[in-house]
């Protein structure tokens, strides 16, 4: 069974839609979806911002179901210069950018684990499964909506590390805070590097791709629950048809 998450329930709406449910399950002021979707057996979540949130409804997650793997979706801001509104991130490496024990432990290091990223085990078929929506990308899209939110450029896929951290960016000086921390880092968000950890301490499987609704600059005045709705979760819904299928 493979666990939808996501932190807006603006970003699953549309997968909700398609859920055929069987039961649900109220738990710590979360709602639990159980069904089936795409033929495949699922749980869908909304887990709320934040790394806190994520990290208690993942674990919830796990502890109440059989799950094999977890997908966590939603928006991010782009860190990379080279990423528009629009395009999707699949994590390679998940990291908290905002987690610091030092002089104990050093910087970005996950005490007592002794590591400071998480890595994706296997994204290919994700991987694919982005790359085939974004060949029908037309087909879940008009253009008056694209032009709504300055998605101008053709969507592309890129790979690398996503950073995490209890805090919104929007202005320059953080992103730049970040990219002195962790150079490598593609864009930013609130919750997949929690998720990580939580999947990683329980030999869960997990997958975080997102989709760029800004460049989480001091620019960044998009209006997120109408993105997540109309844009990120189609993304979400159109990906994972192909990847659950």
């Amino acid at each position: 069974m493979i666990g939808l998450v996501s932190a807006m329930p603006e970003e699953m709406q549309s997968l909700l839609n398609e859920l055929q449910i069987s039961k649900t399950l109220e738990k710590g002021k979360r709602t639990y979806y159980q069904g089936t979707i795409f033929n495949q057996d699922v749980v869908l979540v909304f887990s709320r911002w934040g790394k806190v949130a994520a990290a208690a409804t993942v674990t919830q997650l796990i502890n109440s179901f059989a799950i094999s793997e977890i997908i966590f979706s939603g928006v991010a801001g782009a860190i990379d210069s080279k990423l528009n509104i629009g395009d999707i991130v699949l994590g390679t490496e998940l990291i908290q950018h905002d987690i610091d024990a030092s002089p104990l432990y050093p910087s970005l290091e996950i005490p007592l684990l002794g590591i400071t990223s998480f890595k994706t085990k296997n994204t290919t078929n994700l991987e694919i499964a982005t790359q085939q929506f974004l060949k029908n990308y037309n087909y879940y899209f008009n253009k008056k909506t694209l032009e709504n939110f300055d998605i101008n450029k053709t969507p592309k896929l890129e790979k690398g590390t996503i950073v995490s951290g209890d805090q919104f960016v929007n202005s320059s000086e953080k992103i730049k805070e970040i990219q002195k921390l962790v150079p490598q880092s593609l864009c930013v968000e609130m919750e997949g590097a929690a998720v990580a950890q939580v999947c990683y301490e329980y030999e869960i499987p997990f997958q975080i791709i997102r989709i760029i609704s800004d460049k989480a600059d001091d620019n960044s005045h998009i209006d997120f629950p109408k993105f997540a709705n109309e844009v990120a979760g189609k993304y979400t819904l159109g990906i994972l048809e192909k990847y659950l299928s």
